[in-house]
């Protein structure tokens, strides 16, 4: 019996959406007959897993240190199979302007925008409003900002002494019209699900509370921009060199004709694997069940990726 260790939580501030992710996975390992160890992760991983000696490792964690390569590469050095990406390409996705870079040179479209410190972007207005400000480094969306053509002054959150999300931010053009997202599992592109908020955005809260968003799966978009969606998906995971499960998530202006409002605006090499997650339901419209795409990931777990 292969036995997996399932790490979630850590302590970055998505801690509590990787113990969401983590339950419902380490559930359905067991479901599927795999031993299974919970493993709340924290900075003596290293050597919690050297005395448990797991098979492989499910990394469910979100944000740092799971989702910047570097737990990736202390699995490596233990000698450790585990899912998701690797070193490289999951520190590349995380660092939101240099994967922009990439994607741009792999002819994925993306958001314009600069990265500037937070007490700059903070003192005035660097693009015209509407525009968007986020970390360079966080995901679920905690951190973000949208700027309205109403706001005099940029958030002066961003100077607070609490502040916890890095120094560097993300300036860019704020991209009307509908929120894309599309999954790929291995080689294959999943459907396109279009999220519609509750909230004015699709933030933390929208992503992670019951009723706080509404997913239209299939989306309804044209079919070319459907198809589009899905072609790219693919393309930004390979051009990041990603492995296993990832989330491209998208801006698509629908006033511009065609394909052209489509833009990337991240990687997601760790999405989330909640109830409301998703990856699970986009897998679940292709045929996956829950069990199954969990059971998929575990088998998919190797080093060198």
């Amino acid at each position: 019996m292969k036995h997996v260790a399932v790490l979630m939580g850590g302590w970055s501030a998505e801690r509590e959406v990787s113990l969401n992710s983590g339950k419902p996975c380490a559930d359905a390992a067991e479901r599927a007959g795999y031993r299974v160890t919970r493993v709340d992760v924290t900075r003596d991983i290293a050597r919690l897993l050297t005395d448990l000696k797991p098979d492989c490792a499910l990394n469910l964690l979100h944000g740092r240190p799971g989702e910047d390569g570097t737990l990736q590469g202390m699995l490596e050095i233990l000698g450790i199979p585990y899912s998701h990406s690797g070193v490289l390409a999951s520190s590349l996705a995380m660092q939101k302007d240099i994967a922009k870079t990439v994607l741009k040179a792999a002819g994925v479209p993306v958001p314009g925008g600069l990265v500037v410190s937070r007490v700059e972007a903070a003192k005035k207005h660097l693009l015209p409003p509407p525009y968007v400000i986020k970390p360079v480094a966080e995901g679920s969306s905690v951190g973000v900002f949208i700027v309205r053509e109403d706001h005099k002054h940029p958030p002066q959150e961003l100077t607070r002494p609490d502040w916890r999300f890095g120094d560097r931010v993300l300036v860019e053009p704020y991209i009307p019209g509908k929120e894309l997202t599309c999954a790929v599992m291995g080689d294959r592109a999943l459907g396109v699900i279009e999220v519609v908020a509750a909230t004015k955005f699709y933030d933390y809260e929208a992503k992670y509370a019951p009723g706080g968003s509404k997913h239209l799966l299939p989306a309804p978009v044209a079919p070319a921009v459907y198809e589009e969606c899905r072609r790219l998906s693919l393309l930004a995971h390979n051009a990041l060199g990603c492995r296993g499960v990832t989330r491209s998530d998208f801006r698509y202006d629908d006033g511009l004709a065609g394909i052209k409002g489509l833009s990337c605006l991240e990687v997601n090499t760790q999405p989330g694997m909640t109830e409301t997650s998703l990856v699970p339901e986009l897998a679940v419209d292709a045929g996956i069940v829950f069990e199954d795409l969990v059971r998929w990931m575990i088998e998919d777990t190797s080093l060198d990726r």
